[in-house]
């Protein structure tokens, strides 16, 4: 979708308007092909979230087959795409296949930006549920998305694997009963990779998961990313995602977003069996980002990540007690950075026999031997 009345976000009003539904809304927000603007999509993803909507933004230059991917794992309710590049013929009856093709043809797609008058009637015929138009104000977007949320069924229209697992994850966190034979069992390793917000986590994750791929691992791959929700309209923005490389990744890994408030892992041991269950080997689960105090991962994983940057404090900060403690490996990410060196020797000198791995997660730089300890 695009909208040509930019209201600031400070002129939109902060308020759940989700509260009333079955759950909270879904949304994917889409850029297809080629298209490089993202001002506007920007300011509809806060107007989302300020309103109590869940949106996952996978990123510009994004395929079809990416897209419907994405919807289908996240289990979304609506397809937000937005169309700036006069390719709007092409690419989205080519995203609607993509959508059969991957489980999830009920998926509602909504289509914004500069459609001309005379390619509408073709785009519904073809299956696209709205049109929206540039000028269409934030409020009717809002009352837009409400409008497809529906009562989850526990069971998905296709009966996809993958997009059954989806649906699964969403009843258990929602905490809804279940299908009776949803298969359970914990993966054979669960990793908890935590830090301070800032540290690159999700960069560090998008770029194990791409190494991960590259060896072509027998042992299939899952993330839980978490952000946070807001504490004022339960709104949440995901945005780990769009630092996967999906459109080549392709459906190899399994990424699922989800928001909590705080450390509310109350439904993390359910979904790490449903992920188990589904045939998903390894487990990496990325934290909010997290402060000292923030240790509860530790009880659910197999292992924790503790991420660090250069700057993070001298070696009096490390000593206290907290986030550090529960570390098994520590990464020292954004090794590039002025203090890199000074981060080491302090670390080194509280974290005895445990790992000490220097990435540089956006060049991909000690990413293989972060791997390779942890497949040890």
């Amino acid at each position: 979708m695009a909208t040509a009345t930019h209201q600031p976000t400070t002129e939109f009003e902060k308020k759940d308007r989700c509260s009333h539904l079955d759950h909270r809304p879904r949304v994917l927000l889409a850029k297809i092909g080629l298209d490089g603007h993202d001002r506007g999509v920007k300011v509809i993803s806060r107007a989302l979230r300020d309103s109590g909507v869940h949106v996952i933004y996978s990123g510009l230059w994004q395929t079809p087959q990416a897209l419907a991917i994405g919807a289908r794992d996240e289990d979304c309710d609506l397809i937000a795409a937005s169309m700036m590049s006069n390719s709007h013929l092409v690419l989205i009856p080519r995203l609607i296949a993509c959508c059969k093709e991957s489980g999830r043809p009920d998926i509602p797609i909504d289509v914004g930006g500069i459609i001309p008058q005379e390619d509408v009637q073709t785009l519904l015929d073809a299956g696209v549920h709205r049109i929206f138009h540039t000028g269409t104000g934030l409020e009717a977007i809002v009352e837009a998305v409400c409008d497809v949320v529906h009562p989850h069924e526990p069971t998905v229209p296709d009966g996809h694997t993958t997009a059954q697992l989806a649906r699964d994850l969403s009843l258990a966190f929602g905490e809804r009963p279940l299908r009776a034979d949803a298969p359970r069992k914990r993966p054979m390793q669960v990793i908890g990779l935590t830090g301070s917000p800032g540290a690159g986590k999700s960069t560090l994750v998008a770029a194990l998961a791409a190494e991960y791929v590259r060896r072509d691992i027998s042992e299939r791959l899952a993330v839980i990313a978490i952000d946070p929700m807001s504490p004022i309209t339960q709104g949440a923005l995901l945005g780990d995602r769009l630092r996967v490389d999906f459109n080549s990744i392709g459906d190899r890994l399994y990424y699922r977003s989800i928001a909590i408030t705080g450390e509310d892992y109350r439904s993390l041991p359910d979904l790490i069996e449903l992920i188990g269950g589904a045939g998903f080997d390894r487990l990496i689960i990325e934290t909010v980002g997290a402060g000292q105090n923030d240790v509860a991962i530790r009880e659910y994983v197999d292992q924790t990540i503790v991420v660090l940057v250069p700057g993070m404090g001298d070696s009096t900060q490390m000593d206290k007690a907290g986030i550090l403690e529960i570390a098994d490996l520590f990464v020292c990410n954004k090794a590039d950075h002025e203090g890199e060196s000074h981060l080491v020797r302090h670390l080194s000198e509280v974290a005895g026999r445990r790992p000490i791995v220097e990435t540089i997660a956006t060049r991909g730089q000690g990413i293989d031997e972060l791997l390779d300890v942890l497949l040890a």
